[in-house]
């Protein structure tokens, strides 16, 4: 067998190949016997049938089995010889098939790039470090609170922070349009949750009343029928309740699962949870900063094919998170690709990693990660059985701890500074986001 490689451009190689016609004249024969061996024709007895026969029926379909089976395996062979790793399947030109002569055909692919790692010395990381405080359990307490607000009733005028219940039914122009109408709909005076039209227009009222209130709803809605239309909303209040937040006592404990113990084993419960928050957070900041610096410091040659795959997967992800299905209605893949390389990149540097360390998953890691996520599971004993059972899920655990301790080797040897911070700064909390204003219905 020939072989003939060249490099056409960046990472692609297009290799020859020529398997001498002899033998494929010998494999073509020693099939065509084995059919003799076997076969039933008419006028034969089983394994009797003259090979010359056995040629004129299955000569052709034998002839492009063998070709086929030795381009395959030449291919194989040639792979090997020349220590080429393709990151995809070839695309295979037939260029000689004609019987009689030699077997030649082209194949073109993009190998697998060399990897390599520079020293992780060179790379400076801020592991932000912070301590969970009673101030801080004192203020996630409060957001509690807030969680599970008691609402009592009130006979006064309703103002900020109140819940109204109304009846209302609404026109535009005079004619009821579709979701125009509600019965005892609970609007929340000042959460920015319903049309500030609506909720300034409660202010003030008292139960029994009747009022009319104007909403105008936004020209970019996707109900055509409502955007940039005002609807005049006729409602009747059915109630007003005040808020107050409840006491932090035992029964409030036992509303957030913590049955015994009162407020100091709620107060214990509060800070293991903020410090697995915490600890998560700065895992997720530190592994960014080691990934970001990996990719940066280690550029590679990436192979086009493996890109479109994770560009393909990432649109798929993108398209199953919009409850999209249909293969046409896939987002673009501009917007894809760069994040794509990029996931492809640290693939093979984290893989060079491991090979290179020599690094094994960590059987008491993976146990204990395995515990973690059947935790979170109402029956943790039945999801830890199902993932022990689901080999690919227990694979996908396995990669996550591999990538934790691949991360680790290089912390250990980075320039790695700790960085004071507060509780609120690392996790964000209390730093939430403005109350999303509701788009299509009145309320």
């Amino acid at each position: 067998m020939q072989v003939s490689v060249s490099a056409t451009s960046g990472l692609e190689r297009r290799m020859e190949v020529a398997v001498p016609a002899d033998s494929v004249s010998t494999a073509i024969e020693q099939r065509l016997k084995e059919i003799c061996r076997t076969a039933r024709l008419k006028g034969f007895r089983p394994g009797k049938a003259p090979l010359p026969v056995v040629r004129k029926q299955f000569g052709e379909q034998v002839r492009a089995e063998v070709v086929s089976d030795l381009m395959r395996s030449s291919l194989a062979e040639a792979l090997s010889r020349e220590k080429l790793t393709p990151a995809a399947g070839p695309r295979i030109e037939p260029l000689a098939m004609a019987p009689g002569s030699d077997l030649k055909f082209a194949a073109t692919f993009e190998v697998m790039p060399e990897v390599h790692i520079q020293s992780p010395a060179t790379i400076a990381v801020e592991r932000p470090s912070a301590t969970v405080g009673e101030s801080d359990i004192d203020a996630m307490l409060e957001s509690m609170r807030r969680q599970r607000p008691v609402f009592t009733a009130v006979e006064r005028p309703a103002r900020e922070t109140d819940r109204v219940t109304i009846d209302y039914t609404g026109t535009i122009g005079g004619q009821p349009f579709e979701g125009g109408e509600g019965k005892d709909v609970a609007i929340l005076i000042g959460s920015r949750q319903s049309r500030p039209e609506l909720e300034e227009g409660l202010k003030g009222a008292v139960t029994g009343e009747s009022r009319t209130v104007a909403v105008t709803f936004p020209a970019e809605l996707t109900n055509k029928t409502l955007a940039g239309h005002t609807a005049e909303l006729a409602l009747t209040v059915k109630k007003v309740e005040e808020q107050a937040l409840p006491a932090v006592d035992e029964e409030f404990g036992r509303a957030f699962g913590v049955e015994e113990g009162g407020v100091e084993a709620l107060r214990a419960e509060v800070r293991k949870s903020m410090e697995r928050e915490l600890a998560d957070v700065i895992r997720n900041r530190v592994r960014t900063q080691v990934l970001d610096a990996l990719y940066a410091e280690n550029p590679i040659d990436i192979p086009r094919a493996l890109i479109e795959e994770q560009v393909q997967q990432l649109q798929i992800d993108a398209a199953r998170r919009m409850g999209v299905r249909e293969a046409s209605q896939l987002p673009p893949r501009e917007p894809f690709e760069a994040p794509a390389r990029k996931r492809v990149a640290l693939g093979l540097l984290l893989g060079q990693i491991v090979q290179a360390q020599s690094i094994a998953a960590d059987r008491e890691r993976v146990q204990a990660r395995l515990e973690e996520l059947a935790a979170g599971y109402p029956n943790p004993d039945e999801a830890r059985r199902a993932y022990q059972h689901n080999p690919q899920a227990l694979r996908q655990i396995e990669s996550v701890v591999l990538e934790d301790q691949v991360i680790d080797w290089v912390l250990e040897r980075a320039k790695v500074t700790d960085l004071p911070m507060s509780f609120q700064d690392i996790t964000g909390f209390g730093k939430t986001a403005e109350p999303q204003q509701s788009g299509e219905t009145s309320s």
